[in-house]
């Protein structure tokens, strides 16, 4: 699936921050997901208008002593795990709100 450069938090979940972790709860099948410090920083960064490519760059490789080619490999996969639950979404082309395109969500 890694035809995808931007994220964003799908809207049918329900997410808490604890410490340097998030709760993620599927409002689909209620399935809870514990995001660890790393996959945190994705989930608070995919706004569906900043490329991965940038998040990882950013706020990972600049934070943690990583290799930007294995951040990236390892957050495209941990957003191909997000996506398959219902998490997050991804696309190649940017992932603006309802309410910046001028439609309302039905």
């Amino acid at each position: 699936m890694k035809n995808f450069r931007y994220v964003a938090r799908s809207k049918a979940i329900a997410a808490r921050a604890l410490g340097d972790e998030t709760m993620v709860m599927s409002a689909t099948n209620s399935t809870l997901f514990t995001l660890d410090e790393v996959a945190s920083v994705i989930w608070e960064a995919a706004d569906g208008v900043t490329p991965l490519e940038d998040i990882v760059a950013k706020k990972i490789c600049s934070a943690y002593d990583v290799a930007p080619g294995l951040a990236l490999q390892d957050a495209e996969t941990l957003v191909e795990n997000l996506v398959q639950h219902g998490i997050l979404l991804a696309s190649d082309q940017p992932l603006l709100p309802a309410s910046a395109t001028g439609k309302e969500a039905s």
